[in-house]
């Protein structure tokens, strides 16, 4: 038990004395931690402009997203309006399309019609 208590008497001097900063630490810890330091400034920087990146691109994503769900409702909304309008276009060229053909009937009987029509009813005069 005696080694013991002599240990734990040297831990209490040794804590006392370092606690209150009797001890001052080796050059070779405090360059050792001048280092460190140094080594964690340098990864902090890195990793700030990771970060900084990865935001960047984030926001990037988020935005190609934004512009593909705006697409997706462009294009549901153009073919909500666009299939009547084509609809009525369709309509509208096959009606052209018989007005057309009936014209084209009419046009070849009207034709014949006005030949005889404007003839004078005199007979072609020939050498008889």
């Amino acid at each position: 038990m005696g080694i013991r208590r002599r240990w734990l008497g040297l831990s209490m001097v040794m804590g006392l004395s370092l606690g209150t900063g009797c001890m001052s630490p080796s050059q070779e810890a405090q360059e050792r931690l001048a280092a460190l330091e140094a080594e964690g400034e340098a990864m902090d920087a890195v990793l700030d402009s990771v970060e900084e990146r990865l935001l960047g691109n984030q926001a990037m994503l988020q935005t190609w997203q934004e512009l593909g769900r705006r697409h997706q409702q462009v294009t549901q909304l153009h073919c909500e309006t666009s299939d009547p309008h084509m609809v009525a276009m369709m309509k509208h060229y096959k009606k052209q399309e018989d007005r057309a053909r009936q014209l084209k009937r009419r046009g070849s009987g009207v034709a014949s019609v006005d030949k005889a029509v404007l003839t004078s009813g005199k007979a072609p005069r020939g050498n008889n």
